[in-house]
């Protein structure tokens, strides 16, 4: 079972792009956020219950725990779904964050003392090499260029929480780990909430569907599937698997929200993925 984990990590996360739209069809981004992480911390609460494990932990794990929720829920799920919200495509959004695996490989030389190669500088170069190809001719037209700086935050943010993920002390259970990240995501946006965002939720057929996929599939599904990879593998080895979301993400707008894709487009998604995949591969 544990092998196919990868697979359905994909799966369920690329299809997490695909049910961002249709929520904030009818909610602003932050609020449901806010919405979809209090029903998680609350599962993961129960859940935590039910297996008898303790909530209650030392300050350091605490303050580790909530920040990786910050970083995780708040700054890269507020990203992505604030960007698609003001118009950035689908399956853009996606490629973009998923330069992570290329970051992730960079950084975690000087950060978790893995060798970085010439190879996985190569794979940088045309990871990033794809990304302006895709993203050069519509910055400002069909990319709205505040749409693309929330992307590139999310990015970072999606970044920094793995290698920080990695490098956390704690041996916590993974259900009382994922219920503080919950809590600290769930607190994150609803301070956006209280200063800079307009709060509404339009509790329609569509929204409860898309949300409820969000909470269980993803949230409870691959968020935790993420979470155990990241803990009994490396942090190169683990995001190796994020050069297959791009095209899996794509394939599902193209099918579910009728994205269009141009020739340029499908140019540079297939240079990135080879650039991460060259970057992340043993």
């Amino acid at each position: 079972m544990v092998r196919i984990f990868p697979l359905i990590f994909i799966l369920l996360w690329s299809s997490a792009f695909i049910t961002t739209k249709p929520i904030i069809d009818n909610s602003d981004p932050f609020s449901a956020l806010a919405f979809r992480f209090f029903f998680v911390a609350l599962g993961f609460y129960l859940f935590s219950l039910y297996l008898k494990q303790t909530i209650f932990i030392n300050k350091k794990n605490l303050i580790e725990s909530l920040l990786s929720g910050v970083l995780f829920h708040g700054l890269y799920l507020g990203g992505v779904f604030y960007s698609i919200s003001i118009g950035m495509p689908t399956g853009i959004a996606a490629l973009i964050v998923t330069l992570q695996p290329v970051l992730t490989n960079a950084l975690s030389g000087p950060i978790l003392g893995e060798k970085v190669t010439i190879k996985q500088w190569a794979g940088v170069f045309l990871g990033f090499v794809g990304a302006v190809l895709v993203l050069g001719l519509d910055v400002g037209s069909k990319i709205p260029l505040i749409g693309l700086i929330a992307t590139i935050v999310a990015l970072i943010a999606i970044t920094s929480s793995t290698i920080w993920q990695k490098k956390l002390s704690n041996n916590l259970p993974l259900s009382v780990s994922n219920f503080y990240q919950a809590v600290g995501g769930c607190f994150f946006h609803v301070l956006i909430i209280i200063f800079f965002a307009e709060p509404y939720i339009d509790f329609t057929k569509t929204f409860i569907i898309a949300m409820s996929h969000q909470i269980f599939l993803v949230s409870f599904g691959a968020f935790t599937i993420l979470m155990y990879l990241i803990k009994n593998n490396s942090a190169s080895k683990t995001v190796s698997i994020f050069f297959l979301i791009p095209a899996t993400s794509a394939f599902m707008a193209w099918l579910f929200l009728n994205e269009n894709l141009t020739n340029l487009d499908l140019i540079g998604f297939l240079i990135t993925t080879i650039g991460v995949y060259i970057a992340t591969r043993d």
